[in-house]
């Protein structure tokens, strides 16, 4: 996944208003305006970094002149203890953009360093690990990024990418077959289909009427297995529900295409890094 620079400004020019509004009454009134200094970012714990560059973007917005010296770089495993990047700015700026850019780098580290030690516990198996649409309100282009520099992948961005029956849907329309053939007559011919099974029986309808992506939700590992041996490779299998570190091993070892984790983007815990000026 690429972000686009203009996305960028906007989610960060958002934050800052949000933070600073017209005035930092600490700052404004207790620091020289002419005054610069430089910071570094410090590791607090060991994981994967994501989001330096848009961290550092925080201060080039408030600062033009503001210069940045990166030692760490998105996606590369990071040692508590380590310098990740100094910045020189004014020191205004510094302070007034220290707590959004550190809540988007925290944030956004916490979720590749969370979707790193999934995808390391499948790497035996076919399974790769996806994110979901369970994500924070005005951040999904961040947390979705974060997932793939984690080394997992993208599901669909939002409602427009895929036709995606889920449970309810299908409880307002009738019936898998009633309603995917419903959707091939309405829709592109771009456009694939998955569809959310909670059964091997709903499995077997689903393959029968041709969907691309099956869902298999919920599903005990000895049901996915034998949902792997049914579809013999005529769709692909996407694991979702109540999968977590200490499940998702089990879970990949079935055979399945893909497992889901809401849980990347939700309720991730941010990554521990501090911003220190240099006295």
């Amino acid at each position: 996944m690429k972000l686009m620079q203009f996305q960028i400004d906007d989610m960060i020019k958002s934050a800052l208003n949000e933070d600073i509004n017209y005035i930092d009454v600490t700052t404004d009134y207790l620091v020289d305006e002419q005054k610069i200094d430089t910071a570094k970012y410090v590791a607090k714990a060991d994981g994967v970094l994501c989001g330096i560059d848009i961290a550092l973007r925080v201060f080039t917005l408030l600062d033009e002149g503001a210069t940045f010296e990166i030692l760490i770089h998105d996606g590369e495993r990071v040692k508590k203890g380590d310098i990740i990047a100094k910045i020189t700015a004014h020191t205004r700026a510094l302070l007034k953009g220290e707590r959004t850019a550190l809540n988007i780098l925290q944030h956004m580290s916490g979720i590749s360093t969370a979707t790193a030690k999934c995808v390391e516990l499948c790497k035996e198996t076919r399974a790769s690990v996806a994110d979901t649409r369970k994500t924070l309100p005005g951040l999904r282009i961040f947390q979705k990024y974060a997932v793939t520099v984690g080394g997992g992948k993208n599901h669909r961005y939002n409602l427009s990418d895929c036709a995606m029956l889920k449970d309810t849907h299908l409880d307002a329309y009738g019936s898998i077959t009633a309603a995917v053939n419903r959707l091939r007559e309405q829709m592109g011919h771009t456009v694939k289909i998955e569809v959310e099974v909670s059964t091997l029986d709903e499995l077997k309808e689903a393959l029968e009427v041709g969907c691309e992506i099956i869902m298999l939700d919920n599903m005990s590992c000895d049901e996915m297995k034998k949902a792997v041996e049914i579809t013999a490779g005529r769709a692909k299998l996407e694991a979702s529900g109540n999968v977590t570190e200490q499940t998702i091993a089990d879970i990949a070892a079935t055979g399945v295409d893909i497992i889901s984790l809401g849980a990347l983007t939700h309720s991730v815990m941010a990554f521990d890094i501090s911003m220190k000026i240099e006295k």
